[in-house]
């Protein structure tokens, strides 16, 4: 919105035509949002701690666990309110791709709101049942999916790009559907998955949200896009605002949510950033460099499906628990150093992901 009086200012002061620049909207995103945690967020988590909408934990799992029981939930709800209005302000609205990602968001986050209030304001145990939290997801994914396929005005809006390689992609056609769907609801379920100890799913998001800024950007800005070789997308560089937004959100998030933590994101915050970077992923074609630098979140996943196929099959476990991080607690770690490492491994992924840009 305010881009579009800054146009308007533009027009009798050209020194507000350097709000029409990318970059500078996407740093102003950042610290709009970052501006609206900080203001948003102590209030907020004092209306839940008075409302006790409070962390349970399981008694089966790592025992420093048991005092976070009671701590303030549902936070994701900052992060969403605070990527919305940012991306609401600095943000081209009459981008379709800036809608789709955010709309998306919302509804992913829709589906986690229903879900952390049934477990902890009604106090139903399951939450929203598996069967209805998956269609839900699939249905919003689905529905992302085939909007982005028909808005497609180019082959290789459509085409699967294989890192590291010169000129190497594959034509989906209708397949694409299935790809980003995949993509989407993969990473919504990856990120929730993660999201166990304090500050380990977000500060990973922030990392792979700001790296997939960079490849919306590239892949949105034409001399960019063919001096790195990548496919050009007309307006998908204005996607970097919401990224801008979810760095920052995520980071305002991050300053009550480090350990000990003041909140929790719950399903949220969790459902709704993990479809985030799929959807944004899709975008800009790098969905193979999302499962490298979310390397994490990858990890994450497949120890908790190992785990049921192993326990199922062989009656055996692998880890000690699932997911990944209460094995290595488990063992003796102490939560920030597990934490910690595994941020660092995702600014090693990260890194890792962004040299795909000029390695081909």
């Amino acid at each position: 919105m305010l881009l579009y009086l800054t146009d308007w200012l533009a027009q009798h002061f050209s020194a507000f035509s350097v709000f029409r620049y990318l970059t500078l909207r996407a740093i102003l995103g950042v610290l709009t949002a970052l501006v609206i945690s900080f203001v948003v967020g102590p209030p907020m988590i004092r209306r839940l701690t008075a409302y006790k909408i409070g962390q349970t934990v399981r008694q089966d799992g790592p025992q420093s666990h048991l005092s976070k029981a009671g701590t303030p939930t549902m936070g994701g709800a900052l992060i969403l309110v605070a990527i919305g209005v940012a991306t609401l302000l600095w943000a081209d609205l009459t981008n379709h791709y800036v809608w789709i990602v955010l709309l998306t968001t919302l509804a992913f986050g829709a589906v986690g709101l229903v879900d952390d209030y049934r477990k902890l304001v009604l106090k139903d145990p399951r939450g929203l049942a598996s069967r209805y939290k998956y269609l839900w997801q699939s249905l919003f994914g689905l529905i992302a999916a085939v909007v982005l396929y028909l808005v497609a005005s180019t082959p290789a809006e459509t085409a699967l790009l294989v890192p590291y390689l010169k000129d190497v992609s594959i034509q989906l056609g209708p397949w694409f559907i299935l790809l980003a769907y995949l993509v989407i609801v993969g990473s919504s379920n990856a990120v929730n998955l993660t999201d166990g100890l304090d500050g380990l799913a977000i500060m990973p998001t922030v990392l792979v949200g700001g790296a997939l800024g960079i490849f919306v950007y590239a892949t949105g800005h034409v001399d960019f896009a063919n001096y790195l070789r990548i496919p050009y997308i007309p307006g998908v560089g204005e996607v970097v605002i919401f990224c801008g937004a979810l760095v920052g959100a995520g980071l305002g998030f991050l300053w009550f949510n480090a350990y000990p933590a003041q909140v929790f994101m719950g399903d949220v915050g969790a459902l709704a950033l993990g479809a985030a970077l799929g959807v944004i992923a899709v975008l800009s074609r790098q969905e193979l460099v999302l499962f490298i630098m979310g390397g994490i979140f990858v990890a994450e996943t497949l120890s908790v499906m190992l785990q049921v196929a192993s326990f199922k099959l062989m009656r055996r476990r692998i880890f000690r628990m699932a997911p990944l991080h209460h094995h290595f607690e488990l063992k003796g770690w102490p939560e920030p150093r597990v934490i910690v490492r595994f941020w660092i491994m995702t600014v090693i992924l990260v890194l890792i992901g962004l040299a795909s840009l000029k390695i081909r």
